[in-house]
């Protein structure tokens, strides 16, 4: 048997592909190497390297019937051939997994063939999890990929025997955030719910002590105390929160006590976090107060030439020149969530290449419901039309107040660089140019 056939053979078995890790650790072992050489090569924790491994021997012990281990690996399997069971099974899968087209929407399922990593963050923040008290920082605009990749971060961690929770605070309503008691209630319950435990917030809230000591308290004693193993705490889209300058003030450097009393106090050791967050806060905090200058920060990069050309071969379509690949990047840039859409219907032979890039920036053309959606953004601040007037005039970087750049920059529309700002990728500035504000401001102001 060779090593591909084992990693095929366990794919079979999980029914889900092989994690990046997974792999590098089956591969790194059949040629022979040590777990911490497994560590330094690939940037992770040395710990979370050896808790992927013997997870891995226990589902290949199960499947060949005898004690699999780092020591006998190779030499038990490559003497073994495929069983014709194990042959079909495999032929099988292969014939099944050919690329089932998939609409590009909300996150992308970790089954899917179509997600495309952005090495090294994927490593970084695999390794950083595993570290005690950790916090993780995911900036990324709109449909950027920021829930694709925590989605794979705490399937990392069940991997390795953590908790997690994942709170979108865009499911909140309005009236969780008119105050901080109610918004803090709605967190922790929310959390134990999410943990499938009994909310017992009145045994832990008092108003004496303010809610903040009562929200830190049912953490404390409470959720962390219940369990014996790690707690990820997903967070996403945290920029909601901004909206609300008194409840942020007051959330935000909660977050950051927690993480430095990991530093101190050894059962908050078990809290790590992953705040996802599409601009950068503008509610003025102390820096010994943010979350946002500490743990590991990721920025999400447009893709590459290199990764759309690989996104396409995963499509079905040939690509390898670059060509095609060029053409796309001069409407939409390396966007994913535009990439795939486009990709998407060229590969569900709905539209050329060609003609998808000449309706690109018209109503009939397959960003439309994207674009109106930006439109509608701009048309409920008309701050925000007027800046992109501003930028359609001037065609060139325009220096803005820091408020409405971030404000653009969250839902994707422009790009910054240093204290000034662009449009992020041709489509926006072809649609708008030829978008009339002005009907539509002056209705707004009726």
């Amino acid at each position: 048997m060779k090593i591909d056939e084992v990693l095929q053979l366990l794919e079979v078995n999980q029914k889900k592909a092989l994690t990046r890790l997974q792999e590098l650790v089956l591969r790194s072992c059949w040629e022979g190497k040590t777990y911490a050489s497994m560590a330094d090569q690939a940037h992770y924790g040395a710990q979370s390297i050896r808790e992927v491994a013997s997870q891995l021997w226990h589902v290949l012990s199960e499947i060949f019937g005898e004690p699999i281990a780092k020591a006998n690996f190779r030499y038990t399997l490559e003497l073994r051939p495929l069983t014709k069971a194990q042959q079909q099974l495999i032929k099988k899968r292969a014939s099944s997994t050919a690329p089932t087209l998939e609409f590009p929407s909300g996150p992308i399922m970790l089954s899917s063939h179509f997600y495309i990593p952005r090495s090294p963050i994927e490593e970084l923040a695999y390794a950083e999890i595993t570290e005690a008290g950790s916090v993780i920082r995911i900036k990324g605009s709109s449909k950027m990929g920021k829930s694709s990749l925590m989605l794979r971060i705490t399937d990392y961690t069940a991997s390795v025997g953590y908790r997690s929770v994942n709170l979108d605070f865009q499911q909140a309503d309005s009236a969780v955030f008119a105050n901080l008691d109610k918004f803090l209630r709605w967190f922790c319950t929310n959390i134990s719910n999410k943990l499938q435990l009994e909310s017992r917030l009145d045994d832990y809230w008092d108003e004496e002590i303010g809610s903040k000591v009562s929200c830190t308290n049912y953490f404390q004693g409470y959720l962390l105390e219940h369990l014996v193993c790690p707690l990820v705490l997903a967070l996403n889209e945290v920029n909601r929160v901004f909206e609300y300058p008194v409840i942020a003030k007051e959330f935000l450097p909660l977050l950051r006590s927690w993480h430095e009393q990991a530093k101190q106090t050894e059962i908050w050791q078990k809290l790590r976090l992953i705040v996802a967050y599409s601009t950068e806060i503008y509610v003025p905090l102390k820096l010994n107060q943010s979350p946002f200058n500490i743990g590991l920060p990721l920025k999400l990069p447009p893709f590459t030439i290199e990764q759309v050309q690989d996104l396409a071969q995963r499509h079905g379509l040939n690509w390898t020149d670059g060509k095609e690949a060029k053409q796309l990047m001069a409407m939409v840039g390396g966007h994913p969530y535009l990439v795939r859409l486009a990709l998407y219907h060229v590969s569900h032979s709905k539209v050329t290449l060609k003609q998808l890039l000449q309706q690109a920036a018209t109503e009939s053309g397959i960003y439309n419901d994207h674009l109106r959606r930006l439109l509608a953004a701009l048309q409920e601040e008309l701050e925000l039309s007027a800046v992109v007037k501003q930028l359609i005039a001037a065609q060139a970087h325009i220096k803005l107040e820091s408020i409405l750049a971030y404000k653009l920059e969250s839902i994707g529309l422009v790009k910054l660089e240093g204290d000034r700002v662009n449009f992020s990728c041709e489509l926006y500035r072809l649609y708008f140019a030829q978008v009339n504000f002005g009907a539509e401001e002056k209705r707004t102001c009726n």
